[in-house]
């Protein structure tokens, strides 16, 4: 998914929505690193495409904040 898309759909969600999104995401890292690890792990990029989107979440979670206060 281009970056774009994909924060066009966080800019729609609310922060409850957003933290869920963010624990998935974290969890989806945490297995990829197991696999490369345990050498599973056939993208190596999506690590990286992982981390990103995880930026990108908690960065629109803390627009969202600082725009209710």
């Amino acid at each position: 998914m281009k970056s774009k898309e994909f924060l066009d759909g966080l800019a729609g969600m609310s922060l409850a929505e957003l933290n869920d999104e963010l624990v998935a995401a974290k969890k989806e890292l945490f297995n990829l690193r197991f696999q490369n690890a345990t050498n599973q792990l056939d993208n190596t990029s999506r690590i990286k495409e992982v981390r990103r989107n995880i930026a990108r979440i908690q960065t629109v979670m803390s627009q969202e904040q600082k725009a209710a206060n």
